[in-house]
């Protein structure tokens, strides 16, 4: 269980993820903060597909039968 919360973390701090809006070509280099963490069963409740808005657009988040995650738009 530790190996898994250090590799969500190692994760969750990834660059990639910096929501300043700067991208990687900042001028500053900021220290990230990390992402928060939460779980597909919180997101899910029960469903297996659920609708999620992002800057005006519908993009859907199901659960496969195998465990996996899909997001498609």
């Amino acid at each position: 269980m530790q190996a898994q919360s250090n590799h969500a973390q190692k994760v969750l701090s990834h660059p990639s993820l910096d929501q300043s809006g700067g991208g990687s070509g900042s001028a500053t280099a900021l220290v990230p903060s990390p992402a928060q963490l939460l779980q597909s069963t919180d997101l899910l409740k029960g469903q297996k597909t659920i609708g999620i808005l992002h800057n005006g657009a519908l993009y859907r988040l199901q659960a496969t039968k195998l465990g996996k995650l899909i997001l498609t738009k």
